[in-house]
């Protein structure tokens, strides 16, 4: 099976270089990584301590692994961990939140890559986050005998419907991980569904609630209220993880609203930094003054807004931060087919959200944000209008709603420390495993 997949990998690898080639050439994505991705071969990892090989996908993922990354350095003191991403964006977020780990991208899913990697970096566990299942990483990993689990996982009927269509494929493959920790009773059902042992399982809830930050008093916010010179009669519009149509949209109601209240701030902070340029230009030729964040890195006090409308975010991985100055927030990838982004950290900071129609990829945390009247769908520009405006004009009634947001956070969290045992336990098993085998080979010998 590893061959046959190995030359499908091939050939859909060959048919697609061009179309890889056009990105890296003229729209500059994927260009760094490719002898790592396409043979595996990262930094040797020099101790002999446990190590858990950690792959997260991307950006919001490389953020997940914080808070069960910390609750595993105090359960398992002198583990080494390996972080893989799959993106650039994700790749060097992780370099610069886990410097002192070991970071790579992960390889493509050729055996020889996987095992290059195994053989390099001697994982303990392999950590999958949310639904990251590629045939041989599972399978050349549990053949070298490292347990593989699955956290925070989510499997959407979309994806269950995909999966269930190549169930004969999939079952004996997932019969293959350690155990699953899923975000919700209905998850589980799906996996079982999908072949995984019911005692594999365990709802362990949804990690991104306990890495939600509640205070915006945190000092990576107020390092950055500082940088751009904030006053505390502000009200700041932030509008984050956008894509292009969402942030035209932001800025037509900015130009709107600025007539009836002048202290109004704009933030964006667009999914796809590297286009922050050209959106920079487009809000010029709307008649926007336009300050890019990445102008300000050896700034403070700046006060940006005396001298522009807009602040564009164009650095990576501070989203979680400029949420804390929000006094409304807005959440990106919700009206195109991206699915949504992360409204958890808004709502954590006690900030009024508004998002898009579109939010499968979040659901279920949309369902209980709406439920508690904690969040609101917009569905046009004249509605987010709407949302806005009534939050500058109604105060009190946005406060209530960022803390009926911020409580519901508070309720939802416990689910890194049911992760971590979850995880601590099959590395004892593993040990325990080990050990009963070596001393079935020294009475033997």
């Amino acid at each position: 099976m590893k061959t046959l997949l190995n030359l499908v990998y091939i050939v859909l690898l060959t048919a697609l270089s061009p179309w890889l080639l056009y990105r890296a050439v003229f729209l500059k994505k994927n260009r760094r990584g490719w002898w790592t991705k396409l043979t595996g071969r990262v930094p040797c990892r020099e101790s002999d301590s446990t190590c858990i090989w950690l792959h997260a996908v991307s950006v919001g993922e490389v953020n997940l692994l914080r808070p069960i990354m910390d609750r595993l350095s105090h359960e398992l003191p002198g583990c080494d961990f390996a972080i893989s991403t799959t993106t650039e964006t994700g790749y060097d977020l992780a370099r610069t939140m886990y410097g002192e780990c070991t970071v790579f991208y992960c390889p493509f899913d050729f055996s020889w890559a996987i095992r290059n990697v195994i053989a390099n970096i001697r994982p303990s566990l392999l950590v999958l986050a949310e639904l990251e299942l590629w045939p041989n990483l599972i399978s050349v990993t549990h053949q070298h005998g490292i347990p593989v689990s699955l956290v925070n996982g989510r499997i959407s009927h979309t994806s269950f419907e995909n999966y269930g269509r190549f169930k004969w494929f999939w079952k004996p493959l997932l019969g293959q991980v350690a155990n699953v920790g899923v975000q919700n009773p209905e998850y589980a059902r799906r996996m079982m569904m999908l072949g995984v042992d019911q005692q594999k399982i365990q709802v362990t809830g949804n990690v991104k609630f306990d890495g939600a930050n509640t205070n915006p008093e945190n000092e990576k916010t107020r390092q950055l209220k500082d940088l751009v010179g904030l006053r505390p009669d502000d009200f700041v519009f932030v509008a984050g993880s956008t894509q292009l149509e969402e942030d035209e949209m932001a800025a037509e109601v900015f130009l709107r609203l600025r007539e009836f209240s002048r202290n109004l701030r704009l933030i964006l902070v667009p999914r796809h930094i590297q286009r922050s340029g050209k959106l920079k230009r487009d809000l010029i030729e709307m008649g926007l003054t336009v300050q890019l964040r990445s102008e300000l890195m050896d700034q403070t006090n700046n006060k940006v807004f005396e001298t522009s409308d807009v602040l564009i975010v164009d650095v990576i991985g501070e989203l979680s931060s400029w949420w804390g100055l929000a006094s409304v927030a807005f959440v990106g990838g919700t009206m195109g087919k991206r699915g949504g982004q992360n409204m958890i950290e808004p709502a954590a900071y006690g900030v009024p959200v508004c998002f898009g129609p579109n939010t499968w990829n979040f659901r279920d945390v949309v369902q209980l944000l709406l439920d508690q009247h904690a969040a609101q769908v917009v569905c046009s520009t004249e509605e987010l209008f709407d949302f806005v405006r009534a939050s500058i004009e109604q105060p009190q009634l946005a406060q209530q709603m960022g803390l009926r947001g911020q409580q519901l956070v508070v309720q939802q969290r416990g689910a890194v420390e049911r992760t971590v045992a979850m995880l601590v336990k099959i590395l004892s098993t593993e040990k325990s495993l080990e050990s009963s085998s070596d001393s079935e080979q020294s009475a033997a010998a």
